[in-house]
């Protein structure tokens, strides 16, 4: 499979890289980025997936949070993908909370967007395969980690695929969307009437069916100002304690929603990866 470099520099020993493809599972061009850490040089390194939140793409985390200092540090390569489907044939909505920068991660059904809105599948299984081939990664420790949407993203895709991402964390995910105005939206724009086809994106419900043997860290700012309407933890981690799910959940005293607040716990996260996948 062909890579199309895009941009690339030297950062903390390693290298952040980015590149654009052809995908099959979105039809169109995707890009994502990676940063290799110095110990790639040694041979095959554990690889942590970072699933951004509405709007943004590969750039914020990698900008904004400092992540590569602590990537280095650890020997974990850092996968960014997009949060969505792009291209001018690509269906978009004018709200910033659907359509492009908005996937959700999950695989459409409805009609403009199941030509192109498949970005879980795109990332359990398209995008691997490009790392596997190109870059120095150990796809048999992987986990996962995200924000906001991509909280929702890496909880979820962790408790489905618990043999490929052996750990997990998330910051301010939405953990119930079948709940909260942001995935109600989504979910029946993309997936149709409430049904229980919604259960199988939504962590709540899942966590009842399927617990991972690794603890779950979720950091929370205190602050922020989606806590109560659209993030509301309480069922999740009350599913959790009911279910045998181990979860790390913490509130962080005066941190908003921002990157502010994820560049300031990056580095327990990536240590709490590091624990699992170094081991």
């Amino acid at each position: 499979m062909t890579l199309t470099p895009v941009s690339s520099w030297a950062c903390h020993g390693g290298q952040l890289t980015v590149h654009d493809h052809a995908a099959d599972t979105t039809n169109c061009t995707m890009r994502f980025a990676v940063y290799t850490p110095p110990q790639a040089k040694d041979g095959p390194v554990p690889v942590l997936w970072y699933l951004s939140g509405l709007t943004c793409t590969w750039a914020n985390v990698m900008e904004k949070s400092g992540i590569m200092a602590h990537a280095a540090a650890h020997g974990l390569m850092i996968i960014a993908p997009d949060t969505s489907p792009r291209g001018e044939d690509v269906a978009d909505d004018e709200a910033y909370d659907l359509g492009q920068g908005a996937g959700f991660y999950l695989t459409a059904t409805q009609e403009p967007w199941a030509k192109h809105f498949r970005m879980d599948v795109y990332i359990t299984e398209e995008l691997p395969k490009l790392i596997a081939e190109h870059f120095p990664a150990d796809m048999a420790r992987q986990g996962i980690t995200g924000h906001s949407m991509g909280g929702h993203g890496a909880i979820t895709l962790h408790l489905k695929n618990m043999d490929t991402y052996k750990s997990c964390s998330a910051f301010s995910p939405i953990v119930s969307p079948a709940r909260v105005p942001w995935g109600k939206k989504a979910f029946e724009a993309y997936l149709g009437a409430p049904s229980p086809v919604w259960e199988a994106y939504d962590a709540t419900e899942l966590v009842q069916k399927r617990q991972s043997d690794t603890t779950i860290l979720i950091d929370q700012g205190e602050a922020d100002q989606f806590l109560n309407e659209q993030l509301d933890p309480a069922l999740f981690l009350k599913m959790c304690r009911n279910h045998g799910q181990a979860v790390t959940h913490r509130y962080q005293p005066g941190y908003d929603h921002s990157y502010y607040f994820v560049a300031s716990f990056i580095g327990d996260h990536i240590a709490h990866h590091a624990r699992v996948l170094n081991a």
